[in-house]
C-alpha cells in the first residue's frame, strides 16, 4: 500500500498535466511504427533464416533465447539512466534514437550472414545478429512506454496506449506482409546460394530504413518535459540513487499490481514466443505435410510467406482493436477487457490445430490479434496507475523481466519438449501456446487494479 501512498501523495501536491490532441498523441508514439515493422520481420521470418542457415527445429528456441536474456539485462539498466538522463536531446530520445540506429543495423545484417561464412559459421552471426536486434528493440520500446506514461495525464493513459497499438498495428501489417508482397511482385523467393531468398534480403532492408525514419519522426515533433515541468506535473521526486544496486532496491519494492500482472505476463508471453518460434514448422509439417529436411524447399518459404502474412492478418485486427479498448475498458472495467481479449487470443491459436488450408490461419489469427492489441496496452495502462511517477522508467524495465523470463524458459525447454515430447510435431507447441493464453486470461481476473473506477 506504500507506493500507491506515495503516487496518491505525489499527485496531490502537483499541478495536472496538459491534456494532449489527438495529432500529438500519434506523433509522440508515430515511432512504435517502425519498432513494430522491423519487429514484425523478425518475429515473422527469424525461424525460417535461421533454418536455412542449417538449424534444426528443436534447436531453434536456444538461439530466440538470447534475445530475452539480453533484454532482462538491458531494460532495467535502460529504464534506471532514463529516468536520470536530462541532455539537449531529451529523456526518453537518446535511448530509442539509439535503439532504431543499432536495430537497423542488425535487420540489414541478419539475411546477409550467410556472406560471412568464410568467416564465421552464417548460423552463428544469425543467432548473434537476433540477440543484437532484439536488445536494440527492447531499448528502443520500453522508453517509448515511459514517455507516455511522462506526458500524458492520468485520464489520458487508456487513449495513449491504444494509439500507440494502433501504430504497432500498422507497423506490423505493413512489415508482416511485405515479404510476399515482394515475391507477389516478381522478387525472387527460392534460396539463394547463401540460403536466404532475395524478397527476404529486400524487406528487411525497407524495414531497416522504416524504422529510422519513424523514430526520427518522433524525436523531431515530439517535446519532453524539462526537468522543471517534469517536477511542476509530478511534484518533486525523489533523487535516485546512483548506484545500480537501487535497481534490486526497486524490484524488492515493486508494487503489489506489478507484481500479479507478472504472473499474467509469464502466460501471455510463453504462449507469444512458442508462437513465433514455432509456427512457420508447425504449418509446413502439419498442414503442407512436409517430411524430412525441408527448410530449402519451394514449399517451405511458401508456407513461410502464408504464415509472415497471416502474422500480418493478427496486427491488423490488433491495430483496429486497439481504437476499441478504451470504450470497452470503460464499459467492463480493464481486467475483464484483457480476460477476454486473451481468451479470444488462446482460441484462435488452439484452432489451428484443426485447420486444412493455410488460407484458413488468416482466420485463426483473428483472435491472436485481440490477444496481441491487449497485451501491448492493457498491463501498461493497468500498471501506470499503480507507479510512482520518479519511478517510472525503471519500472517499466524491470516489468520487462516479466516478458523475457517465460520466453527464456520457453527457450530452455520448448525445444526439448518438441523433439522428445512431441515427436517433433511443433503443431503441439501452438496447442500448449493457446492453453497459456487462456490461462492468462483467468489470471488477470484476480489482479488489483488502483486506478479502476469502481
Amino acid at each position: 500500500m506504500a507506493d500507491t501512498n506515495s503516487s496518491t501523495l505525489s499527485s496531490a501536491l502537483s499541478t495536472e498535466k496538459p491534456s494532449m490532441n489527438l495529432a500529438q498523441i500519434f506523433l509522440m508514439s508515430f515511432g512504435f511504427l517502425g519498432i513494430q515493422f522491423g519487429f514484425a520481420l523478425q518475429n515473422g521470418n527469424t525461424s525460417r533464416i535461421l533454418r536455412s542457415f542449417g538449424a534444426d527445429v528443436d534447436q531453434l528456441p536456444m538461439f530466440w533465447i538470447v534475445a530475452p536474456l539480453v533484454g532482462m539485462i538491458v531494460q532495467p539498466i535502460i529504464g534506471h539512466y532514463s529516468d536520470r538522463t536530462w541532455n539537449r536531446l531529451g529523456r526518453r530520445k537518446p535511448y530509442f534514437l539509439t535503439g532504431a540506429i543499432l536495430s537497423s543495423i542488425a535487420l540489414i545484417i541478419l539475411p546477409n550472414s550467410g556472406n560471412f561464412a568464410s568467416v564465421i559459421p552464417a548460423l552463428w552471426i544469425g543467432a548473434g545478429m537476433v540477440m543484437i536486434m532484439d536488445a536494440s528493440f527492447n531499448v528502443a520500446m520500453e522508453p517509448f512506454r515511459a514517455l507516455v506514461a511522462d506526458n500524458l495525464p492520468n485520464q489520458q493513459s487508456a487513449s495513449g496506449y491504444s494509439i500507440q497499438t494502433f501504430l504497432i498495428g500498422l507497423g506490423a501489417v505493413a512489415g508482416s506482409a511485405l515479404p510476399e508482397f515482394l515475391a507477389n511482385r516478381g522478387v525472387d523467393m527460392n534460396a539463394g546460394e547463401d540460403g536466404v531468398a532475395s524478397n527476404i534480403k529486400y524487406a528487411f532492408y525497407i524495414g531497416a530504413a522504416v524504422f529510422i525514419v519513424a523514430i526520427l519522426i518522433t524525436v523531431f515533433f515530439t517535446k519532453e518535459f524539462s526537468p522543471q515541468e517534469y517536477e511542476k506535473f509530478h511534484g518533486k521526486q525523489e533523487q535516485p540513487s546512483n548506484g545500480l544496486s537501487a535497481i534490486f532496491t526497486d524490484f524488492k519494492n515493486m508494487p503489489r499490481t506489478m507484481k500479479q500482472l507478472g504472473l499474467v505476463q509469464f502466460f501471455s508471453w510463453f504462449a507469444l514466443f512458442s508462437m513465433w518460434v514455432f509456427t512457420t514448422d508447425a504449418v509446413a509439417t502439419h498442414v503442407y505435410k512436409l517430411t524430412g529436411d525441408y527448410s530449402k524447399s519451394i514449399a517451405y518459404n511458401e508456407a513461410g510467406n502464408k504464415v509472415s502474412s497471416a502474422f500480418g492478418i493478427y496486427n491488423f485486427v490488433a491495430m483496429i482493436y486497439a481504437l476499441i479498448l478504451p470504450i470497452l475498458a470503460k464499459k467492463i472495467n480493464r481486467r475483464l477487457t484483457h480476460a477476454v481479449s486473451l481468451l479470444a487470443g488462446g482460441i484462435g491459436l488452439i484452432s489451428i490445430y484443426f485447420i486444412k488450408d493455410a488460407s484458413l490461419l488468416n482466420y485463426s489469427m483473428i483472435g491472436v490479434g485481440l490477444a496481441w492489441a491487449s497485451i501491448l496496452a492493457m498491463p501498461y495502462v493497468i500498471l501506470s496507475s499503480s507507479i510512482p511517477p520518479g519511478k517510472l522508467g525503471i519500472y517499466m524495465g524491470i516489468f520487462n523481466f516479466f516478458i523475457t523470463l517465460p520466453q527464456i524458459i520457453n527457450g530452455f525447454i520448448g525445444g526439448w519438449i518438441v523433439k522428445h515430447l512431441y515427436n517433433g510435431q511443433p503443431i503441439y507447441a501452438i496447442v500448449l501456446a493457446g492453453i497459456f493464453m487462456i490461462c492468462a486470461a483467468i489470471s488477470v481476473v484476480y489482479v488489483y487494479d488502483p486506478g479502476e473506477k469502481k
